[in-house]
């Protein structure tokens, strides 16, 4: 059996991993008694962690919402991949560089010595283009939280001399900069604002219906207000789990809309349907496809390829 602090580390991995966890599940996946899975729940909850109890037949627990942070821990491979993302994050162009530099050491300083020698073996040199349309992370965040509520937004913008009343509708990136999509209701049309342009006034209005968009999706309507017409002959959509500043870096053209803060749903366009599949499996990160189904079929046929190529019958 594993010591203790390891298994309540995977114990803790797997109630982060999906919402509800029958008792005898966890048990059978930690190889322990349902009685040591009750004793190491009660230990999590000792550290802070706001673990609560299913009831029912199968009986189980759900790792819940808390107000406080408890102490964090994470496996190797958990480790790694966030210390990798904050090093992407010091040159999002999301005004978080600071913080995540900040964090990166934090981090880093309580890793054990296998850990940090690993990730020191990673040396990467970001060159990134500096411009003077970087957004401040308060500004993305106030407009997300409009846009998830569906609260009316005022806020000020460069070039106009009043306040602009909107209902937001999808805060999206296209080459490289941040847009908010929305229904100005002083116009009585759809716009786009730069972000880096915005500063919200608070507190914000009351909620609203959302409206469809006159092309049907966020990405057509982009597209064609940027590109107009002349569109690659093959177009896909994808949810991928990576927040939408990480994956507006590399997105080149595509158009990235967040989902939530950890995943975002990206549009890319290329000469071919494999290259297009190719395109989005770079993120390295589990793709689910949204559509159309030629991009399905292309995923299939890359797998079908790549399998070939490893020797793999």
């Amino acid at each position: 059996m594993r010591k203790t602090s390891a298994r309540l580390l995977s114990l803790l991995s797997l109630l982060q991993a999906r919402r509800d966890w029958p008792g005898a599940l966890l048990a059978e996946r930690l190889q322990v008694s349902d009685r040591t899975v009750r004793r190491d729940v009660d230990r999590l909850r000792e550290l802070g962690y706001p673990i609560g109890t299913i009831k029912g037949p199968d009986g189980g627990y759900r790792l819940e919402a808390g107000s406080n942070l408890p102490p964090l821990l994470f496996d190797d491979e958990q480790a790694i991949a966030l210390t990798i993302a904050l090093r992407s994050a010091t040159t999002a162009g999301a005004g978080i560089e600071e913080a995540a530099e900040r964090a990166l050491a934090t981090i880093r300083q309580v890793m054990p010595s296998r850990l940090r020698n690993r990730i020191d073996s990673l040396q990467v040199t970001a060159v990134e283009r500096r411009t003077a349309h970087r957004v401040g992370s308060e500004v993305l965040m106030a407009l997300s939280a409009a846009v998830n509520a569906r609260e009316q937004l005022r806020f000020d913008h460069a070039g106009s001399e009043h306040p602009r009343r909107v209902h937001p509708h999808h805060l999206v990136t296209w080459g490289g900069r941040w847009y908010l999509v929305a229904w100005d209701l002083d116009r009585g049309d759809w716009r786009t604002f730069r972000a880096d342009r915005i500063t919200p006034r608070i507190p914000t209005g009351p909620r609203f219906v959302p409206r469809e968009l006159p092309e049907g999706d966020v990405a057509t309507f982009i597209r064609n207000r940027f590109q107009g017409d002349e569109t690659w002959p093959c177009q896909g959509e994808v949810v991928l789990g990576l927040p939408a500043a990480a994956v507006a870096r590399y997105s080149h053209d595509g158009i990235v809309e967040e989902v939530d803060p950890e995943t975002c749903r990206l549009t890319l366009g290329s000469w071919s349907w494999r290259s297009l599949a190719a395109e989005f499996a770079k993120y390295d990160v589990d793709i689910e496809v949204v559509g159309p189904p030629e991009l399905r079929e292309a995923f299939a046929q890359l797998a079908d390829r790549f399998a070939r190529a490893a020797g793999t019958p």
